[in-house]
C-alpha cells in the first residue's frame, strides 16, 4: 500500500483559534501524545512568533524522537534562523516556510509581482537548506493560484532543494473537483515532482475540508495536513481523525496506510479538548459522543440483530472501549503508578505523589474511578510548570435559593501571600462568584464565555468548568474540573487569571502576528 505521511498541525494552526493559548507544559503533553498517535510530522509552533513558542518548539524538538517536529517560517532570513535555534536538537531537523501565491495575496496583501514571489520562495528554500535537511514549502492560499503560474514555483522550489511542496485550500474556497483537480495538474506539469512529496492542508470554511482532504490523496498527495478535532483558525482544519479512520474503513477504495495507531485517538481527542478547552460537539464524526448512539427503533433493531448493519465504526477501534478501572479507595500507589504508565503518563515521584493524593480524595466520594477521571487528575498535574506566585482559592460559601439574591463569598491567597476575602452579589451564584473575584484580583476582566460539562457519566460526575476572558487585548482560557460545579467555576477564573501571570512572568510581551 501507499503511505500516507500525517502532518498534525494541532499546536501550531490549531493554536490559533480565537481563545486556545496553551502553555509550555500543555504542548508538550499534546506533543507526547501526538507521537503515540503515530503522527509522521508534528508543528510544533512558529519559532519566530516570540520567545516563548520558540521555547515551546524548542522543547518540544528535544523530547519527541518518533516523530518529526517541524516549526512555521516566512519566507526570511531570520524566520528561518529562528527556527533553526529551536529545532537543531531535533531528530530530524524540519522547517516549514511559506509564502502567498494567489493573485489577490499577492497584489493586496504582499504587494509583490509574481517574480518577486518567485524570487523570494527560491531564495528562502535554499537558505534553510544551508541548515535543514527537509524543507517544506507552502503556497499559501494555493487552491486560488493560477495552475500555469503554481507550476512554475513548485518546479523552482524544487530545484532549489525543499522536500516537500504544500498546496494549501487556505480560505476552504475549493470543491473536491478542483482541490484534486490541482494535484493531477501538478503531478502532470512539473517534470521535477517526483523528487518531492506533495501536501494537502485543508480548511473547513465551506465544510469540506474532509472531502478534500481525500480528493487530493486520489490525485497523487504523499501528505495530508490538519488538526486533532478539527480545531483552527474560523471554521476550523480538516479533523485528522477523520482522515485516518476513512482510509482504514474504505481501504478498499483508497488503499493506502497512515502509520497512525487508531486505538489513540479517542485519548488524543479527549486531552487535545481538555487543554484548549475547546468541547467536541455530540455528533462531531468519529470522536463525538453520540458518534456511536442509536436512538431510532429501525437503528436500534438493527443492531441488536447485527452491528454491522448501521455502525461502520466501532468504539474498539478507536480506543473508546467504556471499561471502568479496576481502581477504588482501597487501590495502592503501585497499582495507581502502573495505570498510570499504561495511560502514557511519566510524571516525576513528586508529581505522581500529588496525583495520588488527589486520587485518594476523589475515590472517598466517588464509588467508580472512570479513565475519565484519572486522566484529569494525571494531566493536570503532567503539565504544572515550575512554582509561580500565582491566586489560590481557599474557600467559597454561596448562599442563594428562589427568593433570596445569590450572594458568594471567596477567600483567595494572593499572590504576594496575604489572604483575601470578598462577598459580592449577582443575579445568579455563577455571576456572584465572578463579581466577588473580579474585586480580589488586580487585572480588569471581562468575561467572554462559560460553559459546565460533565467529565463521565453519573449524578456524583466531576464537572469541568471552562472560563474564557478577555483581559487587557487577550483572550485567555482557564479550566478546572471538581465534583462541585460552582468550586471548579471559581478555580477556573483563576486558572485563567493565572496563566496571564505565568506568561507575564516567563516570556517579553513582543510577539510576531501571521498574516
Amino acid at each position: 500500500m501507499r503511505k500516507i505521511d500525517i502532518f498534525d498541525t494541532t499546536l501550531r494552526d490549531g493554536e490559533q483559534s480565537a481563545g486556545i493559548n496553551l502553555n509550555t507544559a500543555e504542548k508538550l503533553e499534546i506533543a507526547r501524545q501526538l507521537e503515540r498517535l503515530g503522527v509522521t510530522v508534528m508543528e510544533a509552533g512558529f519559532p519566530a512568533a516570540s520567545p516563548g513558542d520558540q521555547d515551546a518548539v524548542r522543547k518540544i524538538a528535544g523530547t519527541v524522537k518518533n516523530s518529526i517536529v517541524t516549526g512555521l517560517a516566512r519566507c526570511n532570513k531570520s524566520d528561518i534562523d529562528a527556527a533553526w535555534e529551536a529545532l537543531r536538537v531535533a531528530e530530524q531537523p524540519h522547517i516549514h516556510i511559506f509564502l502567498a501565491t494567489s493573485p489577490i495575496h499577492m497584489a493586496y496583501k504582499l504587494k509583490k509581482t509574481p517574480e518577486e514571489v518567485i524570487e523570494a520562495s527560491v531564495e528562502a528554500v535554499k537558505y534553510a537548506k544551508k541548515f535543514f535537511p527537509l524543507v517544506q514549502w507552502s503556497a499559501e492560499d494555493g487552491s486560488r493560484t493560477e495552475p500555469d503560474f503554481l507550476a512554475r514555483i513548485v518546479s523552482e522550489v524544487v530545484k532549489a532543494g525543499a522536500t516537500t511542496v504544500n498546496i494549501p485550500d487556505t480560505v476552504g474556497y475549493a470543491t473536491p473537483h478542483e482541490y484534486g483537480s490541482i494535484f493531477k495538474f501538478l503531478k502532470e506539469n512539473v517534470p521535477n515532482i517526483d523528487r518531492v512529496k506533495l501536501s494537502a492542508h485543508c480548511h473547513d470554511d465551506l465544510g469540506m475540508a474532509t472531502a478534500n482532504t481525500l480528493a487530493a490523496i486520489e490525485n497523487g498527495a504523499d501528505q495530508v495536513e490538519g488538526t486533532i478535532n478539527a480545531i483552527g483558525e474560523r471554521a476550523g482544519n480538516v479533523g485528522l481523525e477523520e482522515v485516518a479512520v476513512a482510509l482504514h474503513i474504505r481501504k478498499d477504495h483508497y488503499n493506502v496506510e497512515t502509520g497512525i495507531n487508531l486505538k489513540e485517538i479517542k485519548r488524543t481527542s479527549q486531552l487535545v479538548s481538555q487543554l484548549t478547552g475547546v468541547a467536541i460537539q455530540p455528533n462531531k464524526a468519529v470522536t463525538g459522543k453520540n458518534a456511536f448512539a442509536h436512538e431510532s427503533g429501525i437503528h436500534q433493531d438493527g443492531m441488536l440483530k447485527n452491528p454491522n448493519t448501521y455502525e461502520i465504526i466501532t468504539p474498539e477501534l478507536i480506543g473508546d472501549a467504556h471499561t471502568e478501572l479496576v481502581l477504588g479507595k482501597h487501590s495502592g500507589r503501585h497499582a495507581f503508578k502502573s495505570r498510570a504508565e499504561e495511560m502514557g503518563f511519566t510524571l516525576e515521584p513528586e508529581r505522581l505523589n500529588e496525583a495520588f493524593a488527589e486520587f485518594k480524595k476523589l475515590a472517598d466520594r466517588k464509588k467508580v474511578i472512570t479513565e475519565a477521571d484519572l486522566l484529569v487528575i494525571l494531566t493536570d498535574q503532567q503539565i504544572q510548570e515550575a512554582d509561580a506566585p500565582i491566586y489560590e482559592l481557599s474557600g467559597v460559601q454561596l448562599s442563594s435559593g428562589t427568593a433570596n439574591i445569590p450572594t458568594a463569598t471567596i477567600t483567595v491567597v494572593r499572590p504576594d501571600g496575604e489572604t483575601t476575602t470578598e462577598a459580592a452579589t449577582g443575579t445568579g451564584s455563577v455571576e456572584s462568584i465572578f463579581n466577588a473575584l473580579e474585586r480580589i484580583v488586580s487585572e480588569k476582566v471581562h468575561i467572554l464565555d462559560y460553559r459546565v460539562s460533565s467529565v463521565g457519566k453519573g449524578r456524583d460526575a466531576l464537572g469541568e468548568a471552562v472560563v474564557k476572558v478577555l483581559i487587557g487585548e487577550e483572550e485567555i482560557t482557564g479550566r478546572d474540573a471538581a465534583q462541585d460545579v460552582l468550586e471548579a467555576t471559581a478555580n477556573a477564573y483563576l486558572n485563567a487569571i493565572n496563566r496571564k501571570l505565568v506568561k507575564n512572568a516567563q516570556q517579553p510581551s513582543e510577539t510576531v502576528s501571521i498574516t
